[in-house]
Protein backbone atom coordinates (compact mmCIF):
# COMPACT_ATOMS: atom_id res chain seq x y z
CA UNK A 1 0.00 0.00 0.00
CA UNK A 2 3.28 2.22 1.17
CA UNK A 3 4.82 1.70 -2.55
CA UNK A 4 1.57 2.56 -4.46
CA UNK A 5 0.86 5.84 -2.57
CA UNK A 6 4.94 6.44 -2.91
CA UNK A 7 4.30 5.59 -6.61
CA UNK A 8 1.66 8.14 -6.95
CA UNK A 9 3.10 10.82 -5.53
CA UNK A 10 6.41 10.51 -7.84
CA UNK A 11 4.09 10.24 -11.26
CA UNK A 12 2.02 13.45 -9.72
CA UNK A 13 5.42 15.72 -9.09
CA UNK A 14 6.93 14.33 -12.42
CA UNK A 15 3.54 15.22 -14.36
CA UNK A 16 3.42 18.76 -12.30
CA UNK A 17 6.99 19.47 -13.07
CA UNK A 18 6.77 18.21 -16.77
CA UNK A 19 3.60 20.83 -17.03
CA UNK A 20 5.24 23.69 -15.53
CA UNK A 21 8.37 23.07 -18.18
CA UNK A 22 5.89 22.97 -21.00
CA UNK A 23 4.76 26.30 -21.68
CA UNK A 24 2.54 27.47 -24.82
CA UNK A 25 5.05 29.43 -27.11
CA UNK A 26 2.22 30.79 -29.17
CA UNK A 27 1.34 34.38 -27.69
CA UNK A 28 -2.01 35.44 -26.57
CA UNK A 29 -2.67 32.28 -25.22
CA UNK A 30 -1.55 31.79 -21.71
CA UNK A 31 -4.37 33.44 -19.62
CA UNK A 32 -4.13 36.83 -19.10
CA UNK A 33 -2.61 38.93 -21.28
CA UNK A 34 0.36 41.72 -19.72
CA UNK A 35 -0.13 44.47 -22.10
CA UNK A 36 0.76 47.48 -20.42
CA UNK A 37 -2.27 50.29 -21.11
CA UNK A 38 0.01 53.18 -22.08
CA UNK A 39 2.01 51.25 -24.65
CA UNK A 40 2.85 52.65 -28.21
CA UNK A 41 4.19 51.33 -30.66
CA UNK A 42 7.24 53.57 -32.38
CA UNK A 43 7.60 53.89 -35.96
CA UNK A 44 8.66 50.79 -37.65
CA UNK A 45 12.29 51.67 -39.44
CA UNK A 46 12.24 51.13 -43.27
CA UNK A 47 12.66 48.13 -44.53
CA UNK A 48 16.07 46.47 -45.07
CA UNK A 49 17.37 45.54 -48.16
CA UNK A 50 16.14 41.90 -49.70
CA UNK A 51 18.44 39.55 -49.29
CA UNK A 52 17.88 35.79 -50.55
CA UNK A 53 21.12 34.26 -49.23
CA UNK A 54 21.99 33.42 -45.74
CA UNK A 55 18.27 32.87 -44.81
CA UNK A 56 17.01 30.63 -41.86
CA UNK A 57 14.25 28.16 -43.30
CA UNK A 58 11.03 27.68 -40.81
CA UNK A 59 8.59 25.09 -40.63
CA UNK A 60 5.15 26.08 -41.66
CA UNK A 61 2.70 23.14 -41.38
CA UNK A 62 -0.39 22.95 -43.56
CA UNK A 63 -0.33 22.24 -46.67
CA UNK A 64 1.76 24.83 -48.02
CA UNK A 65 4.32 24.43 -51.24
CA UNK A 66 5.35 27.37 -50.33
CA UNK A 67 9.15 27.52 -48.19
CA UNK A 68 9.44 30.13 -45.91
CA UNK A 69 12.61 31.72 -44.56
CA UNK A 70 13.61 34.57 -42.41
CA UNK A 71 16.29 37.17 -43.09
CA UNK A 72 18.82 36.72 -39.99
CA UNK A 73 19.87 40.20 -40.60
CA UNK A 74 16.96 41.97 -40.27
CA UNK A 75 15.11 40.77 -37.42
CA UNK A 76 14.86 42.93 -34.50
CA UNK A 77 13.47 43.86 -31.06
CA UNK A 78 12.21 46.98 -30.48
CA UNK A 79 12.08 49.51 -27.55
CA UNK A 80 8.27 48.97 -28.30
CA UNK A 81 8.87 45.16 -27.68
CA UNK A 82 8.13 44.18 -31.03
CA UNK A 83 10.08 41.66 -33.08
CA UNK A 84 10.77 42.82 -36.60
CA UNK A 85 11.88 41.08 -39.42
CA UNK A 86 11.49 40.14 -43.05
CA UNK A 87 10.41 36.69 -44.85
CA UNK A 88 10.83 35.09 -48.21
CA UNK A 89 8.24 33.22 -49.29
CA UNK A 90 9.68 31.60 -52.59
CA UNK A 91 8.63 28.67 -55.06
CA UNK A 92 10.46 27.09 -57.81
CA UNK A 93 10.01 30.47 -59.63
CA UNK A 94 8.62 32.84 -57.60
CA UNK A 95 9.99 34.94 -54.65
CA UNK A 96 8.02 37.25 -52.55
CA UNK A 97 8.75 39.09 -48.89
CA UNK A 98 7.17 40.40 -46.29
CA UNK A 99 8.48 42.85 -43.35
CA UNK A 100 6.48 42.38 -40.49
CA UNK A 101 6.07 42.47 -36.91
CA UNK A 102 4.89 40.66 -33.90
CA UNK A 103 3.77 41.78 -30.63
CA UNK A 104 3.99 38.96 -29.02
CA UNK A 105 2.70 40.66 -25.68
CA UNK A 106 -0.72 41.09 -27.45
CA UNK A 107 -0.27 38.25 -29.72
CA UNK A 108 -0.93 40.21 -33.17
CA UNK A 109 1.14 40.86 -36.35
CA UNK A 110 1.07 43.48 -38.53
CA UNK A 111 2.54 43.54 -42.54
CA UNK A 112 4.50 46.94 -42.85
CA UNK A 113 5.90 46.45 -46.66
CA UNK A 114 5.92 43.52 -49.07
CA UNK A 115 7.72 42.54 -52.21
CA UNK A 116 8.52 40.94 -55.27
CA UNK A 117 11.71 41.29 -55.85
CA UNK A 118 11.14 45.11 -56.93
CA UNK A 119 11.69 47.19 -54.32
CA UNK A 120 9.53 47.75 -51.02
CA UNK A 121 6.07 49.01 -51.20
CA UNK A 122 4.53 49.91 -47.87
CA UNK A 123 1.59 48.33 -46.24
CA UNK A 124 -0.82 50.11 -44.46
CA UNK A 125 -2.32 47.57 -42.47
CA UNK A 126 -3.38 47.07 -38.88
CA UNK A 127 -2.77 44.93 -35.84
CA UNK A 128 -4.57 41.05 -36.37
CA UNK A 129 -4.82 38.72 -34.21
CA UNK A 130 -2.35 36.05 -34.59
CA UNK A 131 -4.97 33.10 -33.68
CA UNK A 132 -6.77 33.79 -37.09
CA UNK A 133 -6.56 32.46 -40.24
CA UNK A 134 -4.76 30.81 -41.96
CA UNK A 135 -2.77 34.25 -43.07
CA UNK A 136 -0.88 34.27 -39.86
CA UNK A 137 -0.09 30.72 -40.06
CA UNK A 138 4.27 31.66 -41.27
CA UNK A 139 3.89 34.58 -38.53
CA UNK A 140 2.79 31.82 -36.01
CA UNK A 141 5.27 29.48 -37.01
CA UNK A 142 7.70 32.25 -36.40
CA UNK A 143 6.63 33.21 -32.52
CA UNK A 144 6.73 29.57 -31.72
CA UNK A 145 10.17 29.42 -33.30
CA UNK A 146 11.91 31.83 -31.18
CA UNK A 147 10.65 35.24 -32.02
CA UNK A 148 8.37 34.97 -28.70
CA UNK A 149 8.34 33.07 -25.57
CA UNK A 150 5.17 32.98 -24.01
CA UNK A 151 3.50 36.44 -24.02
CA UNK A 152 6.98 38.10 -24.37
CA UNK A 153 10.04 38.63 -27.22
CA UNK A 154 12.44 36.67 -27.33
CA UNK A 155 15.93 37.92 -24.94
CA UNK A 156 17.71 39.97 -28.24
CA UNK A 157 17.60 39.33 -31.83
CA UNK A 158 20.79 37.32 -31.60
CA UNK A 159 18.71 34.96 -28.96
CA UNK A 160 16.24 34.65 -31.76
CA UNK A 161 17.98 33.95 -34.61
CA UNK A 162 19.81 31.26 -32.80
CA UNK A 163 16.16 29.87 -31.80
CA UNK A 164 14.66 30.43 -35.38
CA UNK A 165 17.78 28.23 -36.30
CA UNK A 166 17.46 25.47 -34.04
CA UNK A 167 15.52 22.00 -34.34
CA UNK A 168 11.97 22.17 -32.65
CA UNK A 169 12.37 19.91 -29.91
CA UNK A 170 15.50 21.01 -28.80
CA UNK A 171 15.32 24.68 -27.96
CA UNK A 172 14.06 25.77 -24.98
CA UNK A 173 15.19 23.04 -22.78
CA UNK A 174 13.34 20.51 -25.23
CA UNK A 175 10.21 21.70 -23.70
CA UNK A 176 8.73 23.21 -26.90
CA UNK A 177 8.51 19.39 -28.69
CA UNK A 178 5.33 19.44 -30.78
Amino acid sequence: MLRNLAAAWVLSVAFGACAQQAPDFLPGTMGRSVVEPDWKEMEAPPPPALRKDGLVPIEVRGGTELRWAVDPKSVTVGADRIVRYVVVASTRSVTNAAYEGINCDRGEYRVYARSSGQGWHVAETEWKPLSGDGEARHVRAIARAGACQGQAPNVSAEQIVRDLGTPQGTKFGGSNAP
